[in-house]
């Protein structure tokens, strides 16, 4: 099954994204950055959100919520451990819990490191994951709240999903995590390839991501480290890059 998938940029590199399902309830928006694109983007496609997905309680990912909520009357789900900080959620959600229905079922996959409550949506049935500032596309994201090995066990349940699920991350951030991923293994051709693919995309104007988890596996230096204590040297250079 395939779902329909938007990409929309917001603020100066965030992306939240919208996803429509065949039935009347079956419409989501995954983080809310910025209301005015997402609104635009929404009216372009005729389309009204029934649930918004937040995936940490950064404020370059919910500063829209309330907005959103005002204008569509949609309900907002999000991370049981970030509530306190999290704008008022309908649904608090934890590992393991599911929303939607029939193609449209999404699960709640728990990612901490980034922040201590982050999560991704993983819609099984249309093979997609939305990570936000988790997993991104060659890169993953600073740990801010975390530890180095809580954010490589939540990579590690990341990389568990099937090689063909496309990651939807929430940043422009490719180009820049290119131009260190290549300095950790300058002799991979996916990745060499894989650059100039980037050069390509961006210089039409268009989002680097998705990307398959095959594809990350292949290139993003974090993701093939072989344990804890090499992504944490791994994370450590980056932080300095």
């Amino acid at each position: 099954m395939t779902l329909d998938i938007v990409t929309v940029p917001c603020r100066s590199d965030n992306y939240a994204y919208l996803i429509k399902g065949n039935g009347p309830e079956d419409m989501a928006v995954v983080d809310a950055p910025e209301a005015g694109p997402i609104i635009a983007a929404l009216d372009h496609h005729g389309w009204q959100p029934s649930v918004i997905l937040l995936t940490h309680h950064h404020n370059d990912h919910t500063a829209a919520t309330a907005e959103l909520v005002g204008k569509y009357g949609a309900q907002t789900v999000g991370p049981r451990a970030e509530m306190s900080k999290m704008p008022p959620l309908d649904r608090p959600v934890a590992e393991g819990d599911t929303g939607g229905a029939s193609d449209f079922i999404w699960e709640v996959i728990e990612v901490p490191g980034h922040t201590l409550g982050h999560i991704a949506f993983h819609f099984p049935r249309a093979k997609a994951v939305f990570t936000a500032d988790s997993l991104m596309s060659l890169g993953c994201g600073r740990v801010f709240e975390g530890t180095p090995e809580m954010m490589w066990n939540s990579l590690q349940k990341l990389v568990a999903l099937p090689a063909e699920t496309n990651v939807y991350s929430g940043h422009e951030y490719t180009s820049a995590n290119a131009a260190f991923a290549i300095t950790e293994d300058p002799e991979n051709a996916d990745l060499q390839a894989r650059i100039e693919r980037i050069k390509r995309t961006l210089a039409a104007g268009k989002p680097t991501v998705p990307v398959t988890l095959a594809e990350e596996l292949a290139t993003n230096p974090f993701l093939r480290a072989h344990d804890s204590a090499q992504f944490a040297e791994v994370r450590a250079r980056k932080d300095r890059f």
